[in-house]
């Protein structure tokens, strides 16, 4: 697996360390929970998926020509690895609701599947070219695409870490049942 894919894996993995099903739901008013913030990190890499074998199906990439905003875009995001706070998720990774013990079940599974299906466009199309285009920053390469995962993986995480350290505070904090 690529080292981007592999260390998202990771990240995930380490943010949701220890949490359970109640954990997972909690959330600040008018916020995402864990549980909604993995749900659209899941829904990325399913609409990733799906765009990648329309690739393989199309026989050629489906990626535009770049614009001078795609570009501005891609170094902001890519080059400099920052993501803008407060963007609204595009509709369809928006949560609607699948069960988080689902996707905590196959969400290593579908990064697996998407990088595997990168790799697949890369090695017919070639190394460097822009393949598919993402609905915010434009046409992407393969290795662009696997960066952008990572970054947007990586801020989500921190998200998770944060709620996953607030639920244990809350716990330590809780006084002991009396016996």
């Amino acid at each position: 697996m690529d080292k981007y894919l592999g260390r998202l894996q990771e990240k995930l993995t380490a943010a949701c360390a220890g949490m359970n099903t109640e954990e997972l739901s909690h959330h600040s008013p008018g916020k995402w929970s864990a549980a909604n913030i993995l749900e659209h990190l899941y829904l990325t890499y399913t609409g990733t998926i799906k765009g990648f074998e329309r690739c393989l199906e199309a026989g050629k990439p489906l990626a535009r020509k770049p614009t001078l905003r795609d570009r501005v875009a891609v170094a902001y995001v890519l080059w400099l690895n920052h993501l803008p706070e407060g963007r609204k998720a595009p509709a369809n990774t928006t949560p609607r609701g699948i069960e988080p013990e689902k996707v905590m079940q196959e969400i290593d599974q579908k990064i697996q599947a998407m990088g595997d299906l990168i790799d697949q466009c890369e090695a017919k199309f070639g190394d460097g070219i822009k393949l598919l285009d993402h609905p915010i920053l434009g046409p992407l390469t393969a290795s662009e695409w696997r960066k952008f995962h990572f970054l947007h993986g990586r801020h989500h995480a921190r998200q998770i870490a944060r709620l996953n350290a607030e639920c244990h505070a809350h716990k330590k904090l809780e006084p002991t049942p009396a016996a």
